[in-house]
């Protein structure tokens, strides 16, 4: 089972997370103390307040998330060691953001409100070698940084109003995002419009290159999340805007992360040769409003949420429906009267 191979890795950590198991049908009152109403259910108790664990159960994953559940809001870290133990300790999962000269009260609010998304510290002091390793020449100063796409950024300011939470909230992702289950799902809570790049093989020589010409763009448009997907890789949510293997390839389009798309005129593919500048005049188009709009062939957004997460819900069902057919047909193998039974006192 994934938790009992997750348990003795989150016991072992440097401020443990204990896993216990309770039979719920045997402990009936304990499970309806708690609002346990189906099976498995996992409960995180975080200094005695329960909240229900919905995140991935798979023991690699489980143990990334329960990490992130129980950490600070925001670390503070106090030389160079503690930030070199703190990024290494995060790994490669989330996205962190690591303040420097940085008074902790700005971000807290930030550190809570997205404790399950990223990694928030504070350091207090710090060599100038860090500020060489993180690549900033001032302080106070907001590193963000995505050690699983490689990619970092700096913020100097200003640290107040919407500033500060626009840099935060755009930094959760990376500057080009790769679509997939995962990627999809982290979208839902980000507004802005996705530049969506649809690619052959996203796992190719030429594909590799040409994330790093959006990169560049991304990182001047931020208003906008860049994205990108190979039909090899997901078909069907390609098929949506009526791309097929037979359609010349790489396009450009503007999504809404809905229901509708933008098609800019003129700038519908890249061609071979130069496609920084390719890019840079389908994004000057799109601003001009020179586009056609689109309605997706196939399953909104939404759509494709919901039915990645209804996925499990259905081969329960799935299962269910199955083995009451089991219990009619085998209960319909044996309808001959059976003698009654007395039992004497």
């Amino acid at each position: 089972m994934q938790l009992d191979e997750a348990a003795p890795v989150l016991a072992g950590l440097s401020e443990p997370i204990v896993v216990a198991k309770v039979n719920a049908d045997k402990y009936r009152k304990l499970g309806s103390k708690y609002g346990v109403d189906g099976f498995p259910t996992l409960m995180l108790f975080i200094h005695g307040v329960p909240i229900e664990y919905t995140g991935s159960r798979k023991a690699d994953q489980l143990v990334r998330n329960l990490k992130k559940f129980v950490a600070p809001d925001v670390s503070i870290l106090e030389s160079d060691t503690a930030i070199k133990n703190f990024v290494e300790n995060a790994g490669t999962s989330f996205p962190m953001f690591l303040g420097f000269g940085l008074n902790e009260s700005l971000i807290t609010e930030y550190g809570r409100k997205y404790k399950k998304r990223a990694w928030f510290a504070v350091a207090k002091d710090f060599s100038e070698d860090t500020m060489v390793t993180y690549d900033f020449d001032k302080v106070p100063a907001l590193v963000a940084i995505h050690p699983k796409y490689k990619e970092q950024s700096v913020s100097y300011g200003p640290f107040e109003g919407n500033f500060l939470e626009d840099f935060v909230r755009q930094s959760l992702l990376p500057l080009v995002v790769p679509i997939n289950t995962e990627t999809l799902r982290m979208l839902n809570d980000d507004e802005r419009k996705v530049v969506l790049t649809i690619v052959e093989d996203d796992s190719d020589g030429n594909s590799t290159q040409l994330v790093q010409v959006l990169r560049s763009a991304a990182n001047a448009n931020r208003d906008l999340v860049f994205g990108y997907v190979g039909i090899k890789q997901w078909d069907e949510f390609v098929e949506t805007f009526d791309v097929s293997k037979s359609s010349q390839l790489p396009k450009l389009l503007v999504w809404d992360r809905n229901e509708e798309y933008e098609l800019v005129d003129g700038s519908e593919r890249l061609e071979e040769g130069d496609q920084a500048s390719q890019i840079s005049q389908f994004l000057e188009g799109y601003r001009a409003g020179r586009t056609t709009k689109k309605k997706v062939s196939g399953p909104s957004f939404m759509g494709f949420l919901n039915s990645l997460v209804s996925m499990n819900s259905l081969y329960i069902l799935i299962f269910v429906i199955s083995l009451l057919a089991v219990m009619v047909y085998f209960a319909g193998q044996d309808d001959t009267p059976q003698p009654r039974r007395v039992h004497e006192e």
